[in-house]
């Protein structure tokens, strides 16, 4: 007997208080006899490539309802702060913690990466609630059938997916923004770095080496192109040789970074300023001097990020577009501390705190994209057979 197995592309749309988010995740092999397909996606087995079902997500469907006996008080030291070896970090209101390092919680264990929502830190009180991030979020779910293929023998036996569980699993949620839960970013020294000498001197060595592989780079340019217009003035804020920018016609793009013969090697620039951001924030331009600014795999070694989202604002005409896109993968040296002690998907949080802080930008979105093969000819496709992840953070001038 044969079997349908199938490349399905899942996205999961939803909304917090100040932002709207789509978390995508491309499922390589949905096996239709065996695994659990969302109620109303059941088409999706007869149906051709391309089709498209969508459905809402309810609470209890796979993501378990909220529950008020998950939020739990807990004394501080049962919160372990052992974040790596020879790192700790201390509990702070707003962050998420994998449930794991708080202690002396009946039926949870040491290992557990589960988030847990840190709610209030209160003299010698710490309450967390261990709720799944997107418990009480209405959201819906649309699958796209990209090819199928029928294959023998896979009608015993196997695991059996749960492909709701699997793509709202892993981080979808953290991002979430909502004005009566602030999270406590800044607390410590965030913008620490482990490399504290002039970034010149780390960005006067040329390194062309791709920040991400083809694939991601290609759909960073896809989501790109879908936000940006024909005949755009683009600032690529901390640009390198590459921009990750699509093809669109008669784009007018300013690269602005730290190293001369990197600008040099890219072809998408139509002009080239070196200028060091985190020495200087303000930007070399005139007021609304640009359509749309985009800063692509670099936001996380801005150490006065403040300063700058406010000078992007400058020089974004109204209604002009600052597009923020990052993967997992950065140079240690150079990223801010903070940035490393973030979960992958609060990550896209914090950079929506940059945007919301001056009250500057409006009409704010976040994405995210998993699950993607890796390209045969990339270097790591031996040991790392899925694309780079990647995150985007967009919102436009007010």
């Amino acid at each position: 007997m044969a079997t349908r197995i199938a490349q399905v592309e899942f996205r999961l749309s939803w909304q917090s208080g100040l932002a709207r988010h789509s978390d995508v995740y491309h499922a390589p092999s949905v096996n239709f006899w065996r695994d659990l397909l969302p109620p109303g996606m059941e088409s999706l087995e007869q149906a051709a490539p391309g089709a498209q079902v969508e459905c809402a997500v309810e609470a209890g469907d796979s993501i378990p309802a909220a529950e008020k006996g998950r939020v739990v008080q807990i004394r501080p030291n049962q919160f372990n702060g052992e974040y790596a070896p020879g790192q700790r970090v201390a509990p702070r209101q707003g962050r998420y913690y994998p449930i794991g390092m708080l202690e002396g919680l009946d039926g949870y264990f040491r290992g557990d990466k589960r988030p847990a929502r840190c709610l209030e830190v209160a003299g010698e009180q710490l309450t967390f609630d261990l709720n799944h991030p997107l418990a009480t979020r209405p959201m819906r779910l649309a699958a796209t059938l990209l090819g199928a293929e029928e294959r023998a023998g896979l009608d015993k036996g196997g695991r059996c997916q749960d492909w709701l569980e699997t793509v709202a699993g892993g981080g979808p949620g953290m991002q979430g923004r909502d004005a009566e839960w602030p999270a406590d970013w800044f607390a410590g020294d965030p913008f620490a770095r482990l490399d504290g000498q002039p970034d010149g001197v780390f960005y006067s060595i040329t390194r062309t080496l791709p920040h991400v592989d083809a694939a991601a780079s290609a759909a960073i340019a896809d989501l790109y192109g879908g936000l940006l217009a024909p005949g755009a003035r683009v600032l690529d804020l901390m640009s390198g040789c590459q921009s990750h920018l699509p093809e669109l016609p008669d784009l007018q793009v300013t690269g602005l970074g730290m190293n001369a013969e990197e600008l040099a090697l890219n072809p998408r620039l139509n002009e080239r300023l070196v200028h060091d951001l985190n020495a200087e924030p303000r930007l070399p331009f005139a007021d609304a001097a640009f359509d749309a600014v985009v800063c692509s795999l670099s936001v996380e070694y801005l150490v006065r990020p403040f300063e700058v989202f406010v000078e992007v604002a400058r020089v974004l005409r109204p209604g002009g577009l600052f597009a923020v896109s990052f993967s997992n993968r950065w140079f240690p040296p150079k990223a801010i501390a903070l940035w490393g002690q973030l979960h992958e998907f609060e990550r896209p949080a914090l950079v929506l705190d940059y945007l919301l802080r001056d009250g500057l930008f409006g009409e704010l979105e976040t994405y995210s994209l998993r699950g993607r093969w890796r390209p045969e000819d990339d270097a790591y496709a031996g040991s790392q057979p899925f694309s780079d992840p990647f995150w985007a953070v967009w919102g436009r001038r007010l």
